[in-house]
């Protein structure tokens, strides 16, 4: 990865860029280095590549938010290419009217339609407790995804029956033309009108997908989720997303991580905080009291003198930093609790105390700086 440019940096706009500032940026290189402009130049031919690489994950809301939180290392694996393939079958789904502006339409390019193609991600959003992030866990969730028909076996037709090739484009599923452009003659492809680009005609549809090939099922799918998760991340299950079509790979699946919040404690990253009321009394004299922690209970020394809204650090009492054994710390803020109802013998110590404090005062105030 360490020859590969900024995603930002090669379509040339800030990381604060919006989604229209990206795709203008992408219209103006993507026409500078278009291959049918510069037929034979390899440096273009790579730069277009690149430049639609770019373009596949900032133009995604989400690859481009795991983009800027992971880099290339993120779980989309953000170095295949993004869905350029080559310029001969490329797959320019999604960008048609882009590159109808610059052809008047008809300029669209479409993959050969029986090559393997990659099944589509899926996302799932999981909400789990407080503790179950802090720890891990193992969860099951339940999942509706297109699989291949189990009757056809994909192909479309009733059982017993073929497709048939279309006479048209002769099973490629495009119809080539050519058209001049103000940048000169260019032959395009298009996809066929009778078969719709799948190269087959279905005379006798298959009743259990309706001659699609494919049906939407419920699969149910255990994952583990490790200790230290927070919300916003996610887990990828490379595979467990749709079925590729003739024979390619399965998408991936993005399992989304909301953490609830807990009733004592406040995460920060690999930190945790927690507010603490004390008596007067543990403030004034010092001492040691009792405080909740992730694992149970722990000790904090209170030094005299504490003031309330002061913070103490529990070291390695946090939450473990995710795929490590280091944890982070818990700070503890003290809060000075003020009794509303005292005992008669309370509040004749608490005159005792007050009249000592401020005897005491009274006695520096008159005796001066001299």
């Amino acid at each position: 990865m360490a020859n590969k440019r900024d995603y930002y940096e090669v379509l040339g706009v800030q990381k604060n860029a919006t989604d229209d500032e990206i795709k203008k940026a992408f219209r103006k290189m993507a026409k500078k280095y278009h291959p049918d402009i510069h037929p034979g130049d390899k440096e273009c031919e790579a730069k277009f590549k690149e430049v639609n690489e770019a373009y596949a994950v900032l133009s995604d809301s989400e690859k481009r938010a795991n983009y800027d939180q992971f880099g290339f290392d993120g779980p989309q694996g953000f170095g295949g290419g993004g869905t350029y393939s080559g310029f001969g079958g490329a797959d320019f789904s999604g960008f048609g009217d882009i590159f109808d502006t610059f052809f008047g339409g008809g300029g669209r390019q479409t993959r050969n339609p029986n090559a393997p193609q990659r099944g589509n991600d899926l996302r799932f959003d999981l909400q789990i407790s407080f503790e179950e992030a802090v720890f891990g866990c193992k969860k099951e969730i339940e999942i509706l995804r297109e699989e291949e028909c189990d009757v056809c076996h994909g192909s479309g037709a009733k059982e017993g029956t073929t497709p048939e090739t279309c006479p048209v484009c002769h099973g490629s599923g495009q119809v080539r033309t050519q058209q001049n452009t103000i940048f000169g003659s260019f032959a395009s492809t298009h996809p066929c009108e009778r078969c719709r680009g799948t190269g087959k005609i279905i005379s006798d549809p298959c009743p259990r997908c309706n001659g699609k090939g494919r049906i939407r099922r419920r699969r149910k799918i255990n994952i583990t989720i490790p200790a230290g998760i927070d919300s916003g991340q996610s887990i990828n299950l490379r595979g467990e997303g749709e079925q590729g079509k003739k024979g390619g790979p399965a998408g991936d699946l993005f399992v989304r991580i909301t953490v609830s919040k807990h009733e004592k404690f406040v995460r920060r990253g690999s930190d945790i905080f927690l507010d603490l009321d004390i008596d007067f009394a543990k403030a004034a004299l010092g001492g040691e009291v009792t405080v909740p922690t992730l694992e149970g209970e722990a000790t904090l020394k209170i030094p005299e003198g504490t003031q309330t809204g002061s913070r103490f650090r529990m070291r390695n009492q946090g939450v473990v930093y995710i795929n490590t054994q280091s944890k982070g710390d818990m700070y503890v803020t003290v809060n000075i609790v003020v009794p509303k109802r005292l005992t008669n013998k309370q509040k004749d110590l608490l005159r005792a105390f007050d009249e000592e404090l401020n005897g005491a005062s009274e006695k520096k105030k008159k005796k001066g700086i001299f």
